[in-house]
């Protein structure tokens, strides 16, 4: 069974998008779209713009969501899901792949998303750490017992999980979980604590913003990094998008239940190979790839 999956931040690249926007006209219209929608040119910043202009998170997010959006324009007819899963705002390129939303009601909820998540960086001290090769149990347990906000928020694949939370918290989580045995503790280049109760006030306007908008049944089961679970529940798909802000993103967990329930082979849909690369540490006997366009 093919199985589709949709990257969140960290997958972008200067340049990104350019040779399909180049081989493919009918991209045009969905980059026009894009400009009305955003209010400003993002192919101009995605093709020619730096790499401190492309990790503003108002910015990384949106494009994201459009590299992945052009490869499924290009795909057309061919595209036929079984399966959908996106790693935090990749969750919103997959609900556009299940049909649940069409382009441009994806593009304006992750382009509020994007905007209030920034704000909430920017009126916190957060940070995000990567935590190599160290049980999930022993993170937690450190994570609960450090003063202040910091917990674990991305459980990637076996032996890779990111934690989040107040600066100082998670400085002294990562000084503690290298004691306890941690190959690495490394400290990552982010804007601010994502998926930690430092984003509780971004929820407020994605909450406004999702009420507000017409959500269809999915075609296929989407897997929510909530709970890792298939869901086909349009009202259990938007409330888990809204806890998504301060959850942790189950990936893990998200993968393996999708095994269980009959995937044999992951595509993935967007900049880069970093979810491919996960999936193979999560079960090696998993065929990934990105689709040939």
């Amino acid at each position: 069974m093919k199985s589709y999956v949709f990257p969140g931040q960290g997958s972008q690249f200067c340049g990104m998008c350019y040779d399909l926007y180049q081989n493919y006209p009918i991209l045009n219209q969905l980059f026009k779209s894009a400009e009305e929608i955003l209010g400003f040119d993002i192919s101009k910043i995605m093709f020619d713009g730096s790499k401190d202009e492309l990790i503003q998170t108002k910015v990384t997010q949106p494009a994201i969501f459009i590299h992945s959006m052009a490869i499924l324009k290009v795909l057309g007819e061919s595209f036929k899901p079984n399966q959908v899963a996106g790693h935090s705002l990749g969750e919103f390129s997959a609900l556009v792949a299940a049909k649940v939303l069409s382009f441009e009601e994806g593009l304006n909820l992750v382009s509020i998303r994007a905007k209030a998540m920034q704000k909430a960086c920017e009126n916190s001290n957060g940070t995000m750490a990567a935590i190599l090769a160290l049980e999930n149990e022993i993170i937690e347990k450190v994570c609960k017992n450090v003063e202040g906000v910091v917990l674990a928020a991305n459980y990637n694949c076996p032996g890779q999980v990111v934690i989040s939370g107040e600066l100082q918290s998670v400085t002294r989580a990562c000084e503690i979980l290298t004691e306890k045995g941690a190959r690495r503790a490394l400290i990552l280049p982010v804007s601010g604590a994502f998926h930690s109760s430092l984003m509780s006030e971004a929820k407020v306007e994605l909450s406004k913003a999702i009420g507000e908008t017409s959500f269809n049944k999915p075609i296929c089961p989407i897997y929510q990094n909530v709970n890792g679970i298939g869901e086909t529940s349009v009202e259990k798909i938007k409330e888990n998008l809204i806890l998504q802000l301060t959850s942790p993103v189950k990936w893990t967990q998200s993968i393996n239940q999708m095994i269980n329930d009959g995937a044999t082979e992951f595509i993935e849909i967007g900049p880069g190979k970093v979810l491919q690369g996960l999936i193979k540490k999560i079960n090696r006997e998993m065929i990934t790839s990105s689709p040939l366009l």
